[in-house]
């Protein structure tokens, strides 16, 4: 077939025609964000072939139209700075491993789904590795978010030690080395991400899951035998209020470890020093700390 171009916004589409359709085969040029039109020589574009975008480590955002109904094998595979994709709230066939290495994915965005669904989506792709979560129509039913937090308990209950023995196996190198502590590390460092992605993102959690995950976290605080939780939130989101604030309302932060986690601190994160400051004052019994916050 004779692959096609179109010019687009900082680069270009490759495309051919197949049976009266579309199909998008490459991108051309280094743009950071690319909307695929519904239509081109007014035919709709449905596909996404196989390694369309693969390895575009400029790109950020795609945009698919509503006509999209198939995402080939690799289609956006080692797009290291690809940080979302919206896309039709309908069904999409997905080949293997569509998003493969997209470690900065952030959000898969069904149109109308809200923010909390798009950030599980990508999740489920990126941190618990469960392509068959990726059911955009049926993401955010009851069933599909039971699914999803099964997957995680699974991965919450496995060994932290499970997997160590494939990576020295097959020379992977996911963690840096071969170090035993720092696969464990590492291994932990994904759960609490994942517990607290969940926390964030409520939508039907049961009490009785919420608690189990709220457990794990302040069992992997400072000062405990291992301190992930606070790990994650010093040095990946000490900027985000969301972040900080819930590691203290779970318990995270206490009377024992307060001294150790504002040393850890430093003046680099000023906004949740005082953050956590204040919360001593209240939990000392001056004033309302949680009304204050919202002056």
């Amino acid at each position: 077939m004779q692959e096609k171009e179109l010019e687009i916004a900082g680069g270009s589409l490759h495309y051919e025609i197949r049976d009266g359709k579309i199909a998008v085969t490459g991108l051309g040029g280094g743009a950071s964000q690319v909307s695929v039109p519904e239509r081109i020589e007014n035919l709709p574009v449905e596909i996404i072939h196989k390694r369309a975008f693969l390895s575009k480590k400029n790109l950020r955002k795609v945009i698919l139209p509503d006509t999209i109904r198939e995402v080939g094998d690799w289609a956006f595979a080692y797009c290291d700075s690809l940080r979302e994709i919206a896309l039709p709230r309908s069904s999409i066939s997905f080949g293997r491993s569509a998003f493969l290495e997209c470690g900065n994915l952030k959000e898969i965005s069904p149109r109308g789904a809200g923010r909390e669904i798009s950030l599980l989506l990508a999740a489920a792709v990126t941190s618990l590795e469960a392509y068959y979560l990726l059911d955009i129509s049926e993401a955010g039913s009851g069933e599909w978010l039971d699914k999803w937090d099964q997957k995680l308990f699974s991965l919450l209950y496995s060994p932290d030690a499970e997997g160590y023995a494939k990576q020295v196996l097959c020379g992977e190198e996911d963690y840096g080395s071969t170090d035993f502590e720092a696969f464990l590390r590492e291994k932990r460092k994904k759960k609490v991400r994942l517990c607290t992605l969940r926390l964030l993102c409520p939508t039907g959690l049961s009490d009785e899951r919420r608690e189990k995950l709220e457990r794990y976290l302040a069992e992997h605080t400072k000062g405990c035998e291992s301190d992930e939780t606070w790990q994650v939130v010093l040095l990946e989101h000490g900027n985000d209020r969301e972040y900080y604030s819930l590691f203290a309302q779970l318990g995270c932060l206490t009377e024992e470890n307060f001294q150790a986690v504002v040393a850890d601190i430093g003046e680099d994160k000023p906004e949740m020093k005082a953050y956590f400051m204040r919360w001593k004052e209240e939990k000392l019994g001056y004033g309302d700390f949680f009304e204050g916050l919202e002056l």
